[in-house]
């Protein structure tokens, strides 16, 4: 199946043998600071809803969308390729949290098209520096590899089947508006294998694929995913997806996720992304890296051919954004490398049987 012909997209590709490409930073964050009340969240439309309704971002796109507007223009500002949709939770099943499940594919769609016609404005401000959309696929507030019962390890709250369905809401409901697909924050990847498998199902309607990007995390200083992987044992595990790009986001700041980014950048015969928090959350849940601090930690990576496209996380800021796009530019760009075939397998760690 042949890739949706997309203009926009031949210029970012063309543009990963030149330069690092940009990617946003903390839509969170940025929400977080324009102190949005359970009110905002509500709109007219959702006054009498039932359940509480703050927090829920995503909802956002429905009823307040000058807000989450007014981030992607920040950080298209400040020198962004892409930008990420505003549809992290944008499943059937995070939205039930909320008692929204049924609200999930408008608020994905809604999140595509708002974040589209904000690239779209800038693409054509800078036509020789065009603007790319993500659909933003999170992790899910389910996990497949863990039980959520102590005493009973067999247990799951859903099944592979339904994960995977909910997924194809909400990637059917963009997959005709956004550029690429970020299947990203990773930390189950038995969860990403059922985003992967209802990706390909939704390409298979479409009759055409868009490139899939992946990024899972590191969630502490074990250097491991949540449910339990190396980064090289994470990157053998989704390899037969192809992706365009694959790497780390979220739980690290830069240099607890340099090694592992490292890892992942010897043996991935694709472009590398990261987008690394803006340090570790302080005793108030705060991240007090500066745009500086983040800058310096990450530019060596870029000057050790490490990464292909950079971006921000947690706490990052389009201040931070605009400091590390600064800083790269002028900088030779990772190759990719040449991978020597042979049978390689992945458990917990990665296992190869050299020829």
């Amino acid at each position: 199946m042949a890739l949706k012909n997309n203009p926009i997209w031949d210029q970012i590709t063309a543009s990963l043998k030149e330069r690092i490409v940009m990617l946003d930073g903390a839509m969170g964050t940025m929400l977080q600071k324009q102190s949005l009340e359970e009110e905002d969240f509500r709109g007219e439309r959702f006054a009498d809803w039932p359940s509480p309704l703050k927090g829920n971002n995503d909802l956002l796109v429905l009823t307040k969308p000058e807000a989450v507007a007014k981030v992607h223009h920040e950080f298209l500002a400040a020198g962004a390729d892409l930008i990420e949709t505003n549809s992290f939770n944008a499943t059937t099943i995070s939205q039930a949290d909320y008692d929204m499940s049924d609200l999930a594919n408008e608020i994905a769609r809604e999140a595509a098209l708002l974040a589209k016609s904000c690239a779209d404005e800038w693409t054509a401000k800078t036509p020789d520096k065009p603007r790319a959309v993500l659909g933003s696929i999170g992790p899910m507030n389910k996990t497949l590899s863990i039980s959520p019962k102590v005493e009973d390890p067999g247990y799951r709250d859903v099944t592979f089947e339904q994960v995977q369905d909910s997924y194809e809401g909400q990637i059917e409901a963009m997959v005709d508006i956004v550029d690429a697909i970020l299947i990203e924050t990773v930390f189950d990847t038995l969860n990403c294998k059922a985003a992967i498998s209802a990706t390909r199902a939704v390409f298979d309607r479409a009759g055409y694929e868009l490139p899939v990007i992946i990024s899972g995390t590191i969630t502490d200083r074990s250097g491991r995913t949540l449910s339990g992987q190396t980064p090289e044992a994470f990157w053998l595990s989704i390899a037969h997806a192809k992706p365009f790009a694959v790497g780390l986001n979220c739980a690290l700041g830069a240099d607890e996720m340099r090694p592992h980014i490292a890892a992942i950048s010897k043996v991935a015969d694709t472009h590398v992304i990261a987008f690394p928090n803006a340090g570790l959350p302080n005793a108030f849940g705060e991240y007090d890296e500066t745009p500086a601090d983040m800058t310096r930690q990450m530019i060596p990576w870029v000057d050790d051919g490490l990464v292909n496209i950079l971006g921000g996380c947690c706490g990052s800021t389009p201040d931070h954004i605009g400091a590390i796009y600064k800083a790269t530019q002028g900088k030779s760009v990772r190759q990719i490398p040449t991978i020597t075939p042979s049978l390689r397998l992945s458990g917990l760690e990665p296992f190869e049987i050299a020829v």
